[in-house]
């Protein structure tokens, strides 16, 4: 008998796609630790029910990066780098990024409550415009995912539509990046943050907010060599 010998070649890629994969995880769990410990102990905690109004507002950032943004990455992430079935990967993929939908909407509702408790004007500023353009935007992405992905349709249809799909995930990550950003600045800047702890504290937060967007799109480039 002829014993056959399997030779596999592994992608020069793989390796670096993984290593960036976990960039993206230490990035995005060091922003949810740094975004507690900078509502609970600098803000007041957070509550949606509460009457003090600063803990209503403090459940909007929390909601909007460690529910949309954090989950929107894995979402990426899960679909083109963890190794498993098509069905699998894309039925997950498609439940987190309706998470994170969920949990943006609960995340509005806290910021409009704020507003109406401190008499405060509505969707004034580019953080809002940022934020509530990203928001309807990815609806709209998640619905055409939806349609595209889940249901029978020609290949040719999904072939020509996924990279105009993988292209609005990216985005649309980068969209909600400048919307967090944006709202850090406005939030230091309202509350008078200057060169302090806090202030100091904040600004770690949003490069790592930054950081874990970085990490999690090159994993998602890089992921076609895994």
């Amino acid at each position: 008998m002829h014993s056959t010998h399997h030779h596999v070649v592994v992608s020069p890629y793989k390796r670096s796609a993984s290593r960036l994969t976990i960039f993206a995880h230490v990035f995005g769990i060091l922003a949810f630790a740094l975004m507690l410990v900078w509502l609970l102990h600098y803000r007041g905690g957070i509550e949606y029910d509460s009457y003090n109004a600063v803990r209503v507002f403090n459940v909007h950032p929390f909601l909007m990066f460690c529910g949309f943004i954090f989950l929107s990455g894995e979402a990426m992430m899960v679909y083109k780098t963890v190794q498993a079935t098509h069905m699998v990967q894309k039925v997950v993929h498609m439940i987190l990024q309706l998470l994170a939908f969920v949990l943006a909407v609960v995340g509005l509702c806290a910021v409009f409550k704020y507003h109406d408790m401190t008499n405060i004007e509505d969707v004034y500023s580019l953080h809002s415009w940022t934020g509530i353009a990203a928001i309807s935007l990815f609806v709209l992405q998640w619905l055409a995912g939806l349609i595209t992905f889940m249901f029978t349709q020609p290949d040719v249809t999904r072939q020509s539509l996924l990279p105009w799909h993988i292209c609005g995930g990216r985005t649309l990550l980068y969209m909600s990046i400048a919307a967090a950003l944006t709202g850090l600045l406005e939030k230091a800047t309202f509350i008078g943050l200057r060169s302090n702890r806090e202030a100091r504290l904040v600004n770690f937060l949003g490069l790592s907010i930054l950081l874990f967007g970085i990490f999690v799109d090159l994993s998602v480039a890089l992921a076609r060599y895994v």
